[in-house]
């Protein structure tokens, strides 16, 4: 304790200036150790990387030639939208979110009572229609007989009138030259008066018939149109009732379902969508890219769902237009100042493989491999 509490002894300027020299030289000598081995790495980092990146770059050049990649694709498929061809309220719901359904399963169901009744109208209309063409036909029927009795009494009083025309110019030489009697000669002009007077009744009467027939056989043919279009509507009205029913157009799985048990449903309203098992790839890539690449090369498969699994499949075509110019606006280069851009090309690419055991669905992202070589 007393040793403590003695004062210490003062160094002179002289004497520190001393032990900083040999700290500083103590330092030199430790600086003077450590560095060959930071010139050393200095020198090996840049040249490990450099090897490095030249073989990133020789890889990615030999990669280049043999195969053609993108991460600008995407799993795709026919979605099928489901929607009512008539309207009305929903009675019957069948499925519901995610179901598998066959083609022609019932699925939705809308009440057909309006249906039934414009259905039992149409049918009435069209009994109505039949049984008034069934008199017209008949009237036609009893008009051609009456018109043929028509033309057998003008004939008739036609030839009675040529032999009463004949039988009077003989009674009037005869007549003339005193042989006759002006008693027989007035007889023969009486019945040369009343054959022409038959033979003009059976001519207007003819006409009549025959005029009679022809306004039949066009009230035949107007009710002939008529059923026609009955008929028409009777099949529509059918088809209406029909079209109550909403059934699977194909096999598929149920998606987006919208509609609900007493939805009141307009005509064309999407009710749900159909998503079919057959799936396909739609790679976009560069233009750049496209130089090599054909119809029926193999391509590995990448999805993120599977990363561990690589899929076989092949090009199945290259679309004939741009994916820009494909787009529902196009771009209009030749307006306002231009850019050049590197445009896509979507390519199809179908699967070679069963692929009904993995939940490959539309929209996943995907990572084809096209070996161009």
């Amino acid at each position: 304790m007393e040793e403590d509490n003695k004062p210490q002894k003062k160094l002179s300027k002289e004497e520190l200036d001393e032990k900083a020299k040999e700290v500083l030289k103590e330092r030199q000598a430790r600086a003077k150790k450590r560095r060959p081995e930071y010139k050393k790495k200095r020198v090996v980092v840049p040249i490990i990387t450099a090897a490095l990146l030249l073989l990133i770059g020789i890889a990615a050049a030999i990669h280049a030639t043999y195969f053609q990649s993108t991460d600008d694709a995407f799993v795709e498929g026919r979605l099928i939208s489901v929607a009512p061809r008539v309207s009305g309220p929903v009675i019957n719901l069948l499925v519901d979110d995610n179901d598998e359904v066959k083609a022609g399963q019932l699925l939705v169901e809308i009440d057909p009572a309006d249906y039934e009744v414009k259905l039992h109208e149409a049918e009435a209309k069209l009994a109505e229609a039949k049984a008034q063409l069934n008199v017209t036909e008949k009237q036609v029927e009893e008009g051609s007989s009456n018109l043929d009795q028509s033309y057998q009494d003008l004939n008739s009083t036609k030839s009675k009138l040529d032999f009463a025309q004949k039988d009077h110019k003989r009674y009037t030489d005869m007549y003339k030259e005193g042989i006759v009697s002006k008693q027989d000669y007035d007889s023969s002009s009486n019945h040369l008066t009343v054959a022409q007077a038959n033979h003009k009744a059976a001519t207007e009467k003819s006409k009549a018939l025959k005029s009679a027939l022809e306004s039949h056989k066009a009230k035949t043919e107007v009710a002939t149109a008529e059923i026609q279009k009955l008929e028409a509507e009777v099949e529509q009205a059918k088809l209406n009732l029909s079209y109550t029913k909403i059934y699977a157009p194909q096999d598929g799985m149920v998606s987006a379902r919208s509609v609900e048990k007493g939805n009141y449903l307009q005509v064309g309203q999407p009710l749900m969508q159909i998503v079919p098992k057959n799936v396909w790839v739609i790679a976009n890539f560069k233009e750049i890219q496209l130089t090599k690449m054909k119809k029926g090369q193999p391509v590995s498969i990448k999805i993120d769902t599977y990363p561990g699994k690589r899929f076989k499949g092949h090009v199945d075509s290259i679309q004939r237009a741009t994916g820009a110019k494909s787009s529902l606006f196009p771009p209009e280069n030749a307006v306002g100042s231009y850019v050049k851009i590197v445009q896509r090309v979507p390519v199809k690419i179908v699967f070679d493989e069963d692929i009904s055991e993995y939940n490959i669905v539309p929209g996943m992202s995907v990572v084809p491999k096209v070996k161009i070589k």
